[in-house]
């Protein structure tokens, strides 16, 4: 497989030559399982494992390879590798670690678009496409929105559907598609070009598997029928797995999140909601709190129409959870600073009695 194909680069080659790794062997993780890792590459795809060092050096876990990273690896035994190093990401798109506060989970890295796939049954929910959207802002990835599985709508229902979407979310392609009957699909493709890395987003069952498939024009991913009980697809992504497409683009396939928590990344809530920031500028109060303030240039849009409440509500919802976030890494941060002092003072005490 040709690395250009993979996403590689000359400032990635650069970097190569300049920190000693010519002699390695380059590639790009498409699996991870428990730091065991798949990595393709020029020669093949290797069954991969860190090099001591490298997992003793890391800070945490989000400093060891993750899909989509670029690598320096040795061959050790037939389809055997060391990993080396990771190279520098361009990009990180992360969420909120599920149930650990102040904790950041890495969803793929080196990603040039985010393909938000939401489906037109059940899992519908423009609060949850903006907080997607908020994950790629704050990564500084190019968003696309793609609905699924219009064929079970009418033209009608689907025309309302995409007019609620769009005046919430301005500035980001929109996309009808159905795998069942193709509509729409082409119209992606033409989007989706070589040396470019496409990371899939949504919840369990709303087609992101079928939706590999219909772009790839094979059957790379198992899919899973609907269930008439629950009105969505099976869920059938167990690990996140990067999937290189014929026209040389690659695709990153994730299984379902049920929490898309936000963290402290500045940017993202700045983009997705960039009316309400620019209508905060015409504030009275420069900290104006949005809520009950004479003057507010935020609550005259929403009296006059222009703004939509649900819109406003999210903004709330979300902007609180980045604060707490934030609050909370910082009081993390804290305690291990106090515990540091302390286990200095104790190894100093310790030193000093044993003389």
């Amino acid at each position: 497989m040709n690395l250009e194909d993979l996403g590689y680069n000359e400032a990635l080659e650069a970097y190569r030559q300049e920190h000693g790794y010519s002699q390695h062997l380059v590639g790009r993780v498409t699996v991870e399982h428990r730091e065991r890792y798949m990595v393709s590459s020029e020669e093949g795809e290797f069954d991969a494992e860190l090099l001591g060092n490298l997992r003793y050096a890391a800070a945490s876990k989000n400093d060891l390879p993750a899909v989509g990273d670029w690598v320096a690896i040795s061959e050790y035994d037939e389809g055997k590798a060391l990993i080396h190093a990771v190279f520098p990401r361009h990009t990180v798109l992360e969420r909120q670690a599920v149930g650990k506060l102040g904790e950041r989970q890495i969803i793929a890295t080196n990603i040039d678009y985010g393909i938000i796939v939401q489906s037109v049954n059940r899992d519908f929910s423009i609060n949850r496409l903006e907080r997607y959207l908020t994950l790629c802002h704050a990564a500084k990835i190019q968003p696309l929105i793609v609905v699924t599985k219009v064929d079970l709508i009418s033209e009608a229902e689907q025309e309302s559907l995409l007019g609620k979407i769009r005046s919430r979310v301005a500035d980001v392609p929109v996309f009808a598609v159905s795998n069942e009957t193709q509509e729409g699909i082409n119209a992606l493709k033409d989007l989706v070009v070589r040396g470019k890395t496409y990371c899939l987003l949504g919840s369990s069952g709303v087609g992101k598997s079928s939706l590999i498939n219909s772009l790839s024009g094979v059957e790379r991913m198992k899919t899973g029928a609907i269930s008439e009980g629950i009105d969505r697809g099976k869920h059938v992504t167990t690990h996140r797995e990067l999937v290189p497409l014929v026209n040389g683009a690659v695709l990153i396939d994730n299984p379902g999140m049920r929490e898309v928590g936000i963290t402290d990344r500045s940017g993202g809530l700045e983009q997705t909601f960039e009316q309400i920031y620019a209508l905060s500028d015409a504030c009275k109060f420069s900290d104006c709190t949005h809520t009950s303030e004479i003057g507010c240039a935020v609550l005259a849009a929403l009296d006059s129409g222009d703004l939509e409440e649900a819109t406003l509500e999210n903004f709330y919802k979300m902007e609180n959870e980045q604060a707490h976030f934030s609050s909370t890494v910082l009081e993390r941060r804290a305690r291990d600073k106090k515990f540091g002092k302390m286990y200095r003072e104790v190894k100093k005490h310790k030193k000093k009695t044993k003389y």
